[in-house]
């Protein structure tokens, strides 16, 4: 039984972090186009656009910064790269823009990290 308080706990924390970096993004110039878009091959957190980019964001919330980089792995990576496709396949209207792919890390204090092109 005390798994699921747990897992509501971190289901809430990831929404939060999706929100912050939703908004840092925002701040940032970037047009959000959708949030947790779920495809066949998995969930995209966060898509938005800048410039002639399309940019597809996986946020990583750990209490430690250091921590975020080793949570996306080549598995996890392929998973996004396939979701991307499948996003593309289904929304033409993105077809002339360069795919991007960025992680957003977030903690409980501090500004969220953006890393740009992360694979």
């Amino acid at each position: 039984m005390p798994a699921a308080p747990q897992k509501r706990r971190a289901e809430r924390a990831g929404r939060w972090a999706e929100w912050a970096a939703a908004l840092f993004l925002m701040l940032k110039g970037y047009r959000i186009v959708a949030r947790r878009h779920r495809t066949a091959a998995g969930e995209l957190d966060l898509v938005a656009v800048r410039g002639g980019s399309l940019v597809f964001v996986e946020v990583k919330y750990r209490a430690q910064r250091d921590a975020a980089p080793f949570a996306l792995g080549p598995r996890q990576r392929d998973r996004l790269r396939r979701a991307a496709a499948l996003y593309l396949a289904g929304q033409p209207r993105w077809s002339g823009r360069d795919p991007r792919f960025d992680v957003v890390l977030v903690q409980p204090r501090g500004l969220p990290q953006h890393i740009k092109n992360a694979w």
